[in-house]
């Protein structure tokens, strides 16, 4: 979905959502590790975790090789149910609504890159509770392959109208600096879903902040700061 306001927005910033918006990365990885064990499979959770942020199938792929089909969408909707059960836990980190605004108000057009399940982006999107600071999202059914593709930041983009040249995308995982790195988006990296700054910054992340808090305080002096003043043009 794309709103109206964008039409004039040449400029903008993709969020991820798990483990950069809410609070929700060791709930998937908690949520793949039961399913693995429903299929008689034990994978540690620390291998798990490290994988959250790849798209589901990528994901199995890499920790079960040469998985049948079958089994792949079995772990695929046992996740689904075990991770729904977490819902009324989740909680967006502090000062996301802030940061979401603060964005908004400067004129930037501000999607939600997500390739979350649609039931699952609905739930996240009443958490967020963010209104119309939002002006688009995306779930899996926008994209044809999962990250560390970039296509579901492609989708996002077009939705919100804009080009790489005028985008900043904020991630948590390996994966997201993966994803933006492919198409020329420089990623701001968050360390609130688990993974180091190192780590982070091996995988090209243009920047490191430890929260959605941290980043809204540093907002002028980031690379977002950059877009709001014409720095960056589109």
């Amino acid at each position: 979905m794309a709103a109206d306001s964008t039409s004039q927005k040449k400029r903008g910033v993709l969020f991820d959502v798990d483990g950069t918006l809410i609070d929700s990365s060791y709930f998937h990885a908690l949520a793949w590790w039961q399913a693995f064990r429903r299929e008689g499979l034990d994978i540690e959770m620390s291998a798990i975790h490290r994988r959250v942020g790849m798209g589901g199938d990528k994901l199995i792929e890499s920790l079960v090789p040469d998985c049948p089909e079958g089994m792949q969408e079995e772990l695929k909707s046992a996740h689904g149910a075990v991770f729904s059960t977490f819902w009324p836990t989740l909680r967006p980190f502090e000062s996301v609504q802030d940061l979401l605004a603060a964005c908004s108000h400067a004129g930037l057009a501000v999607g939600l890159a997500s390739s979350a399940q649609d039931r699952d982006l609905e739930v996240s999107r009443h958490i967020l509770d963010a209104g119309s600071s939002i002006d688009a999202w995306t779930s899996s059914n926008d994209a044809k392959e999962s990250k560390p593709a970039p296509d579901i930041l492609l989708a996002c983009l077009d939705k919100l109208g804009l080009t790489p040249e005028g985008a900043v995308f904020v991630g948590d995982a390996v994966w997201d600096v993966k994803a933006g790195a492919a198409i020329g988006v420089p990623v701001i990296a968050l360390t609130c879903g688990g993974i180091s700054e190192a780590e982070l910054r091996d995988a090209g992340a243009a920047e490191v902040y430890d929260n959605p808090r941290h980043l809204l305080e540093h907002l002028e002096a980031s690379i977002i700061g950059k877009l709001m003043t014409g720095e960056r043009d589109a």
